[in-house]
């Protein structure tokens, strides 16, 4: 009995003893972390692993659970777990993935602007891109004063930048100043002389001041002067100067101007050309719009000396005589595809049909009356003819468009004579005869230029 309590007594002593040394054992167990528990890294960092350790079996038996996305911004959670006897003993270690990166702001456009002085700054553009938040142009803030624009954006995680645009507020350009018509003008006493005026523009100012000074008196032979000046609003200025010569009257007679209307063609005007240039004689061509493939001829025929004068844009009747402003948007256009190709501004004319057309009629009654003065008023000059060839209607050849041009001409008038240069042989063939005759009975040959007088027909609308 005695010795079978003492079996109990040391069983009893050996499983406490057990349990105390699991006890210490336990409580002295730990998991020590390598390195910070706290871990940043920046996006797109590599993150390296540092481990743990226990008391007693070191690393060997630690599990490391969790993973690191260094792709996205976060925090991530590390387990470190150990084992004993089916007791788990756990640490953790927190990685922050952070966006260190600013965005960029690119500036669409130059970083330094030129404005007038008085203009507002009308946004260039740009662009902001963030190398995790992607676009961010519509989170950018602009803030405009009078000498820079200031762009600024900031990403989700507060990273920011900014950059900016200069304004630099002048004007030193002077305006452009520009006469209408010729720069001088050879006048016979006793003749009128209405100034073409000026077109003015400004790359700042929209009401430049312009003064002219100086008279012209075509009652006293002389050279006069007109002086133009234009002043904007930053004080920069220019002038130009136009000249008018009065003349006493000449006993010159019968010169011949010969005008080809309808053209440039590429089958009759560089035969018209040639003949011109061969026999030394200038010439007026009244022209229409055709293919831009044409255009060198015109701008041949100015280079050689000849007078480039209006027609029509599209020489529709129905169209250019249904009212005023018609006319004028048709001569417009022509005008200015004419200034384009030469580089001068023409104000010589020719009424479509002439001004003394009866077509008119069907589209706008007293329309001819209103336009043949209303161009004048307007500084253009218009020249109908006093010879026609026929060479358009009623001469069946080249014979019978010389003997209508040899028969119309008269020794004591300016002979304005009528022809055309769209596609036309009889008029081509009969060119150089009609050159000569007249330089064989005591006849010139002129161009027609703001000087001329002007020939015009009765009016009949």
């Amino acid at each position: 009995m005695h010795c079978k309590i003492n079996k109990i007594f040391l069983f009893i002593v050996f499983t406490i003893s057990i349990l105390c040394f699991g006890c210490v054992y336990m409580m002295n167990h730990t998991i020590t972390l390598n390195g910070d528990k706290y871990v940043t890294i920046a996006l797109n960092e590599e993150y390296t692993e540092l481990g743990a350790s226990n008391t007693f079996n070191n690393s060997k038996y630690i599990d490391i659970n969790g993973s690191v996305d260094n792709t996205k911004v976060g925090t991530y959670k590390i387990e470190y777990k150990s084992n004993l006897f089916g007791f788990n003993i756990k640490r953790y270690r927190y990685i922050d993935v952070v966006d260190r990166e600013a965005p960029i702001i690119e500036l669409i456009g130059s970083d330094k602007v030129t404005l007038c002085p008085k203009d507002k700054y009308k946004e260039l553009g740009y662009k902001a891109l963030d190398n995790y938040d992607g676009d961010l142009t519509k989170k950018v803030v602009v803030d405009v004063s009078d000498d820079v624009v200031t762009y600024s954006v900031k990403d989700k995680s507060g990273n920011s930048f900014k950059i900016n645009r200069t304004l630099k507020r002048i004007d030193n350009e002077a305006p452009k100043l520009k006469l209408k018509g010729n720069s001088s003008y050879n006048l016979i006493i006793g003749s009128s002389f209405n100034d073409p005026g000026y077109t003015v523009s400004d790359n700042c100012d929209n009401n430049v001041k312009v003064t002219v000074s100086g008279k012209v008196d075509t009652s006293k032979v002389g050279t006069y002067e007109l002086v133009y000046k234009a002043i904007d609003a930053s004080n920069n200025s220019v002038t130009v100067k136009r000249y008018v010569k009065v003349n006493e009257k000449s006993n010159h007679t019968g010169v011949i101007y010969l005008t080809f209307d309808d053209g440039p063609s590429s089958s009759s005007t560089p035969k018209v050309l040639d003949i011109l240039k061969k026999k030394g004689v200038k010439a007026t061509f009244f022209v229409t719009n055709q293919s831009d493939s044409l255009n060198y001829l015109i701008k041949r025929a100015y280079d050689e000396g000849h007078t480039i004068a209006l027609h029509s844009y599209t020489h529709s009747y129905s169209k250019i005589y249904s009212s005023s402003s018609a006319f004028y948007n048709d001569l417009d256009l022509i005008s200015k595809k004419v200034e384009r190709i030469t580089g001068e501004k023409s104000m010589i004319m020719r009424f479509p049909g002439g001004g003394s057309n009866t077509v008119s009629r069907n589209y706008k009654k007293g329309i001819m009356s209103f336009l043949t003065k209303d161009v004048i008023d307007k500084g253009y000059r218009y020249y109908d003819w006093n010879v026609g060839s026929g060479d358009a209607g009623g001469a069946k050849n080249s014979q019978a468009v010389y003997n209508n041009v040899v028969n119309g001409l008269r020794k004591n008038r300016n002979n304005i004579v009528l022809m055309h240069d769209f596609s036309n042989s009889k008029s081509v063939n009969a060119l150089e005869d009609i050159i000569d005759y007249g330089l064989a009975n005591g006849y010139r040959f002129d161009k027609i230029d703001m000087t001329t007088p002007m020939v015009r027909h009765g009016v009949n609308n």
